[in-house]
């Protein structure tokens, strides 16, 4: 078919772009308007994080450590001296287990909301069997804790339920355990985990830095948080994101275990019943405050052993001043200020935008490429017809 100079300018428009029976017409990308002015549409993250924003608040945390120790060591010279040290370093290992495991669980974007209710019941199961040895003693709650983490994750992955409502719901089955139980019930072992005090303290401190620094690595890191939410939840599954959600259940509810029987064993006092619901905020508290996102992936490196140290040094400097803060009051005031650093790593941990919607207009068309004209055409042959935006009536396009 040849191509023939068009007299109408207006009839010539209607042909090119909404005649569907002509076999030369533009592609069908080009029937509808194309817009390219204003900004772009909101692109799915690619897992790409910048950790300066990490690094940045480690350094105010660090700073705040350093500050909180001066304060202890002002109020008495004595507590970071051994013996004392050695009972602040057990603490500082239990609650830094708690952290771990709240960590590891926010980053594979499963919450575990059970770490408290598991290490209060741990810590009961060891009172009560202690005296028939660690090992033996410990063994069956680690065993029961791995059970537990990986039914939860099993349950999560099938049913594609939030991480925290699956963890809560198990927490308090836990509790139920931990309620049986009217008085408080004294330890009947005789362990003593001062003796390891820095063994147990520089456990954890290598773990959270292993941990950092493994997950500042890209592939690492997007692995692990395979589960962060974003877009339909029930399109969530496959091995890429079961396995860490599994490891870090499971690695959650160890970690419990073992700062309970810590606590229990340390400052050799009765337990008192309770929820554990505590300690499950100071350990999802410290571990946002550390810089772990509450929406999973991003994360710090320092973060958790700088929150965890000035965490500890806190409880002992309130203890020595009598100010008898309540346990829920302290995981309160850490939860919320994790929340703040949440919102602090979002919003500057993501990439730099490219640009805003006219830079790139400007990239796409290059100077060559105008939606306005057609790009193929069924006869290349012929000649190009003339844009008919060009004379006086382009005004009115």
């Amino acid at each position: 078919m040849s191509y023939e100079e068009p007299t109408d300018p207006a009839a010539y428009r209607r042909r090119v772009q909404y005649d569907d029976t002509a076999t030369s017409t533009l592609d069908q990308s080009l029937r509808a308007p194309v817009t390219t002015t204003g900004p772009l549409p909101a692109v799915e993250e690619d897992g790409r994080d910048r950790l300066g924003v990490h690094l940045g608040w480690e350094v105010v945390l660090l700073l705040a450590t350093g500050a909180i120790a001066f304060l202890l060591f002002r109020e008495d010279s004595a507590a970071l001296q051994r013996p004392a040290l050695d009972s602040l370093l057990v603490l500082g290992a239990a609650i830094g287990l708690l952290t771990l495991g709240a960590g590891l669980s926010l980053r594979a974007g499963v919450p575990n909301l059970a770490i408290g209710p598991i290490a209060l019941a741990a810590a009961f199961h060891y009172a009560e069997n202690g005296d028939r040895g660690l090992v033996p003693a410990l063994t069956p709650a680690l065993i029961i804790g791995a059970a537990g983490g990986l039914i939860v994750a099993i349950v999560i992955i099938a049913l594609h339920v939030p991480g925290w409502a699956a963890t809560l719901a198990a927490g308090l089955g836990v509790v139920v355990y931990s309620q049986l139980r009217v008085a408080p019930v004294d330890v009947q072992g005789d362990w003593d985990p001062t003796g390891q005090a820095f063994l147990l303290f520089g456990g954890f401190a290598l773990l959270a830095l292993l941990g950092g620094a493994l997950g500042a690595v890209g592939p690492v890191r997007r692995w692990v948080g395979a589960f962060r939410p974003s877009g339909d939840p029930a399109r969530r599954g496959g091995p890429a994101t079961a396995v860490p959600v599994i490891l870090a259940l499971v690695f959650s509810s160890l970690a419990a275990v073992g700062a309970g029987v810590i606590l229990a064993a340390g400052p050799n006092d009765p337990v008192v019943p309770g929820t554990g619901l505590e300690w499950t905020g100071i350990g999802i508290g410290l571990a946002l405050l550390g810089g772990t996102s509450a929406f999973g992936r991003r994360g710090g490196i320092f973060g958790t052993l700088f929150a965890v140290t000035a965490l500890t040094l806190f409880l002992d400097y309130e203890n020595r001043r009598q100010l008898e803060i309540a346990l829920f009051a302290i995981a309160a005031s850490v939860f919320a200020a994790g929340l703040v650093v949440t919102r602090l790593v979002e919003t500057y941990g993501r990439p730099l935008p490219a640009g805003n919607g006219e830079e790139w207009n400007a990239a796409a068309s290059n100077g060559t490429w105008s939606p306005d004209r057609p790009e193929t055409w069924n006869a290349p042959g012929d000649p190009q017809p003339p844009r008919w935006d060009d004379g006086p009536w382009g005004a009115t396009r």
